[in-house]
């Protein structure tokens, strides 16, 4: 159990509703009216000071770990530099939408308007991206749920792992101001190479003294509540947090306490600078354990201690909300920041890196029940049993944490990246489902691209069924085609060409983001851009790796082929004709066609039949994605990871081959067809691990639903843990489940406010169940729930 205050801490997170702060955006345009005609870089920099100058401070009531991106406990902030056009458009509905709505109060909304706004009319990022992208792209890029990346021109990137140990914990961001002042001394305008670097090292004396700064105002105002304060435990907490603010982050930690409040304000500052995604925490049992430690041989901290530290940290990791617009809440459902955090795996030299730490994350996730930060752990063959066993309990609990990872295929996939050996065993989880490295600078989550548009394209001369528009290449009529390897080059046909696209986004984002968003902040937190005087955005991490391209629907479309193959060319039963006009009517009229393609092999069976299907789609997609390079010119990489992006990306698709009616979800990542997966959960897992998952260096996911009678003894926990360990075995990247009943979800939709801290899976994360659309909530309660293993 939590400490009491731990307890009070998570049922005002439960209760609090997420709302809309307008300081963050007053602050950084008054500081861009002012500095007209500077270079941007600096711009972006008096910025971000400005904002940690003026935005409200506030410690809430029995706080130990202080700092807020806003006034209010779940607090979003607008980024108008990025996009104003869809707030302008939405903010009037925000309480009222289906997916992640907010609360706004009239005078925000009407500061918003008139000072806002019209500053950034014609200056925000979305506005140039949408003037560059050529109108070939735009038609199935912009909105369409066919390929989609607006989560990189309407937001920040995000995207990065803090480097904590060689970094923010080794010089403190006061540190990191003399580095860039001694290389400012060293530096002359002599050279274009020397004029960039000299903005950016004085953007980096900037952003180190926001920081400081934010943290010294939170030390003085928790010495001014000291002042007042009757409660003499608590008058010591407040003093002893006004000790620790006057520290870090500007100077290196030497206890836990300095080191968990230090890895909040290099978080917080992240969010403050362009509140993106996927700001992971990284390996947080590695880089922490020797303050943890050093601390306990001291005597000057308890286990129970830190572990009310660890969990102060997870809830102010989930009072953060992401604000996003209604079209990216839709691939990104459930208020989720993706934050992740990484425990367990291997030492850089190889060994088994699980200490006392480790454990305690679990503990924590398990206490607090809070669906940040996303807790994943690496399993190796040497893992202790001990280990497993914990992570094996904590599925048990349902919360749909950890997401759990074979280490030997991330370290390869990051091996195949051009790491160095001992960069790529010291990896993390980014986002989802992403093998990441606090040296990189990539966009792991770049574009969704569509894979059932590209069979529906094939199949329907590559129009869309639903609009009946021309979005894909034109294609012969189905009745032309007289082979099912003719069918099959035209869905690769059609899926190249979605690649083409996606990559032409990208590029596009890549340059524009170059240009107009430079990330001072950011930068101070990734290797390499310290050293060689250059932004993140313009390549200046040690390692830069090329955007994720992630596949959406590759069990639809491999179940389609093969039903295709099957009943169409091998046993003549039905004319591809026949199977084209029941699609266009949605199967209806159609009930014994459509039985007899739901009866075809479906891949999730361990069925090689399909699952072949499904594997050399996943290879082609390899092979296409990364014959392109990017704006730096690195390599592609594909994905089939998921978020949410499974639910969109099916309801602007038609009835599908598979027998999947219209607008109806397609799947998440790697794994099955909710609901076609009859078999065994086994059967599932052996039918995944035959893709071949190390090359997909963006992250592939698979997504199990378990019966919790079904773990409920300890002999069964055993054999999760050994069936984990042989999926492992077989190559497979990761999984995760909900070990949780369809009556319990069901209750969960009827009665809301009894569910408030339901966690479940949606795709790679966790969130509440309650905060999902009752769209997103069905897809949940349709997948297979295993009763036995």
């Amino acid at each position: 159990m939590s400490s009491k205050r731990i307890e009070d801490f998570k049922q005002s997170y439960l209760d609090a509703k997420p709302s809309i702060s307008v300081h963050r955006a007053v602050a950084f345009t008054l500081s861009h009216q002012s500095t007209e005609g500077e270079a941007v870089i600096i711009r972006r920099a008096k910025a971000f000071q400005a904002v940690c100058k003026s935005i409200p401070v506030t410690i809430f009531e029995g706080e130990l770990i202080v700092g807020s991106v806003g006034e209010f406990l779940k607090t979003g902030v607008i980024c108008p530099e990025y996009s104003w056009k869809w707030v302008e458009q939405e903010m009037d509905s925000f309480e009222n939408r289906d997916q992640d709505p907010y609360c706004i109060d009239e005078a925000a909304k009407d500061i918003l308007r008139k000072k806002i706004f019209p500053y950034w009319r014609g200056k925000s990022l979305e506005e140039n991206f949408l003037s560059r992208i050529n109108q070939e792209t735009a038609k199935i890029l912009i909105d369409t749920g066919i390929i989609d990346n607006d989560s990189k021109w309407r937001n920040a990137v995000g995207e990065i792992t803090a480097d904590y140990q060689d970094i923010i914990f080794k010089k403190g961001f006061g540190g990191l101001k003399q580095e860039a002042l001694a290389k400012l001394q060293s530096l002359e305008p002599v050279s274009a190479e020397a004029l960039e670097k000299i903005d950016f090292y004085n953007a980096a004396v900037l952003v180190c003294e926001g920081i400081i700064i934010l943290a010294r105002r939170y030390a003085d105002k928790a010495a001014e509540l000291a002042r007042t304060e009757t409660d003499a435990l608590r008058r010591q907490e407040l003093l002893e947090i006004a000790k620790v603010c006057r520290k870090v982050p500007e100077h290196p930690p030497e206890n836990f306490y300095e080191a968990v409040q230090t890895v909040w304000f290099t978080q917080l500052g992240s969010i403050l600078s362009e509140n993106s995604l996927a700001l992971n925490i990284g390996r947080f049992d590695q880089y922490m354990y020797s303050y943890y430690a050093g601390d306990i041989k001291a005597g000057a901290i308890t286990p129970s201690a830190a572990q009310e530290l660890i969990e102060a940290l997870w809830i102010k990791l989930s009072e953060w909300v992401w604000a996003i617009s209604s079209n990216t809440a839709k691939f990104f459902a459930g208020y989720n920041s993706f934050q992740n955090l990484t425990i367990g795996g291997r030492t850089r030299d190889g060994r088994d890196a699980t200490n006392e730490l480790s454990y305690m994350c679990l503990k924590a996730t398990e206490n607090v029940k809070t669906h940040q930060p996303g807790l994943s752990v690496r399993i190796h063959p040497d893992s202790p049993e001990e280990f497993l066993l914990a992570v094996c309990k904590l599925i048990r609990v349902g919360t749909g944490f950890p997401a759990v990872h074979n280490d030997r295929v991330g370290s390869q996939m990051l091996l195949a990246e051009g790491l160095s050996p001992e960069d790529a065993r010291d990896w993390n989880n980014c986002g989802c489902v992403v093998p990441h490295f606090r040296k990189v600078g990539k966009w792991t989550s770049a574009v969704n691209i569509n894979l059932a548009a590209a069979v529906e394209y094939a199949l329907n001369g590559g129009r869309s069924r639903i609009t009946g528009k021309d979005m894909g290449l034109p294609e012969v009529p189905v009745a032309e085609f007289k082979s099912y390897e003719e069918v099959k080059a035209a869905f690769y046909k059609q899926l190249a060409y979605l690649i083409k696209h996606s990559v032409i986004g990208s590029i596009t984002a890549q340059q524009i983001h170059a240009e107009m968003v430079p990330r001072p902040y950011i930068s101070m937190l990734v290797d390499g851009c310290m050293e060689q005087g250059k932004d993140l955005s313009k390549g200046g991490a040690k390692y830069n790796l090329g955007p994720v391209l992630t596949g959406i629907g590759v069990a639809d479309s491999a179940n389609s082929l093969a039903a295709i193959k099957k009943l169409v060319f091998e046993d003549g039963k039905y004319t591809l004709d026949q199977i084209n006009k029941a699609l266009d009517v949605d199967w209806e009229g159609y009930e014994e066609l459509r039985q007899a393609v739901l009866a075809c092999p479906k891949y999730g069976n361990d069925d090689d039949y399909v699952d072949s299907i499904a594997a050399e789609i996943s290879d082609f997609y390899y092979r296409e994605v990364r014959a392109y390079k990017d704006y730096f010119g690195s390599p592609f990489n594909s994905a089939f990871m998921g978020i949410s992006n499974y639910i969109p990306a099916g309801s602007v698709i038609g009835a599908t081959p598979d027998g999947r009616r219209a607008k109806t979800p397609l799947t998440e990542g790697v794994s099955p067809h909710a609901g076609t997966d009859l078999t065994s959960p086994t059967a599932a897992m052996r039918s995944v691990a035959k893709i071949n998952h190390d090359v997909h260096s963006g992250g592939t996911l698979m997504n199990i639903k378990l019966s919790p009678e079904l773990l409920e003894s300890e002999r069964n926990l055993k054999n999760l843990a050994a069936i984990i360990r042989a999926y492992f075995a077989l190559g497979a990247f990761h999984v995760q489940f909900n070990v949780i009943s369809t009556e319990t979800l069901k209750k969960a939709q009827e009665q809301p406010e009894e569910y408030k801290d339901l966690l479940v899976r949606v795709a790679g994360y966790s969130t509440q169940f309650v905060n999902l659309s009752r769209e997103a909530q069905n897809a949940i309660i349709e997948r297979t729930t295993y009763e036995a293993m």
